[in-house]
């Protein structure tokens, strides 16, 4: 994709005390307030739902809030205005791609309706297919695209009108793993290049982490956290927010003098909260040592080559055996025992 400025200056928003409860009396959303700055890639995660497509919707201007919600764009309420009014420009899961159009067509929809004239239509077109790196299907249908080019005229489309901001509902989800990958790099050097205000929504957290400035984390219509990538992910605010983000290792046992003791072995915690009786760890905070070199024992139940890593499962008395990653290049035998070392710094307590 190359770089094509856009002509509009990013667009602040900010939703104060936004609800949703639909006509069923569904309540999809509880009263939500968030800041998003000008420019700022702010991505809303969670499981299906969760809210985060409503809260997305109401942004765009296809949901309406419940009474007393407002939307603002750099201060001014538009909780009234439909989505055309609101200069946003939205690509759908679904892509909603027009079969009946080109390429071209469909990237020039948005300027012909808002009666552009022809020869700046043809140029802005031009610059889209340009960017997308897919000026040899300007004149292909739809349905001659695969799923990798239908998503690139879908953003095409949606940057045309030259937006303040850019919405994203679920955009790769559609697509194989290594195409995600792919275009997942693509959508990053875009935004970036662009600086536009853009909010993305998945369940997908290697999107969320890799795009989003910062991450809404929502569970059951709520915020269960807001924050940067690298804070939610090593210091997630709930147990929610911990086992939605990645894999996370428990330990259970006793915390006396500055010591916390387990059926695996005992872990010199400075400062351990003295009522902890859980402790948390990521996979990858967990060193593997000789049995006798290290505080916690465990015994490997399986081992998964992943290439650039091993994944080990380690019996250690709890309920679920513990997770850990090496990249040690040797193998790793089923029955094999093992020592744990985790750094006290990376133990947490919810």
């Amino acid at each position: 994709m190359t770089d094509i400025a856009m002509s509009q200056s990013p667009l602040a928003i900010r939703l104060e005390n936004c609800a949703k409860t639909f006509a069923d009396g569904t309540r999809a959303l509880e009263p939500l307030d968030l800041e998003i700055s000008a420019g700022e890639t702010v991505v809303f995660l969670g499981p299906s739902g969760c809210g985060k497509t409503t809260t997305l919707r109401i942004i765009a201007g296809l949901e309406d809030p419940d009474a007393g919600g407002r939307v603002l764009f750099d201060g001014a309420d538009v909780t009234g205005q439909p989505i055309e009014k609101r200069n946003v420009g939205m690509v759908f899961q679904s892509y909603a791609l027009f079969p009946n159009m080109s390429v071209a067509e469909n990237i020039g929809y948005g300027l012909r309706i808002r009666k552009s004239p022809a020869a700046a239509v043809r140029a802005r077109v031009a610059e889209m297919l340009a960017m997308m790196r897919i000026e040899q299907l300007a004149d292909r249908r739809i349905d001659q695209l695969s799923g990798g080019q239908r998503q690139r005229v879908a953003l095409a489309r949606a940057l045309a009108v030259r937006p303040r901001a850019l919405l994203l509902d679920e955009p790769l989800t559609a697509l194989d793993a290594k195409l995600r990958d792919t275009l997942r790099l693509e959508i990053d050097t875009l935004l970036r290049s662009l600086g536009i205000t853009a909010i993305y929504v998945t369940h997908d957290q290697a999107e969320a982490m890799a795009l989003g400035d910062r991450i809404v984390v929502m569970e059951h219509g709520r915020v269960a956290q807001v924050g940067k990538p690298r804070d939610i992910y090593q210091r997630p605010a709930t147990r929610f927010v911990a086992d939605f983000i990645g894999t996370m290792n428990r330990l259970t046992g006793t915390t006396r003098g500055g010591v916390f003791s387990c059926r695996a072995g005992d872990l010199a915690w400075a400062q351990a909260p003295a009522a902890a009786t859980e402790i948390l760890f990521r996979p990858e905070d967990i060193r593997i040592t000789a049995p006798d070199a290290a505080p916690l024992q465990g015994t490997i139940t399986a081992a998964f080559f992943l290439g650039d890593r091993t994944r080990l499962f380690v019996e250690v008395g709890e309920a679920q055996p513990l997770v850990a990653e090496s990249i040690e290049r040797r193998d790793f035998a089923h029955g094999e025992a093992v020592g744990l070392q985790i750094a006290a710094q990376n133990l947490l307590v919810l």
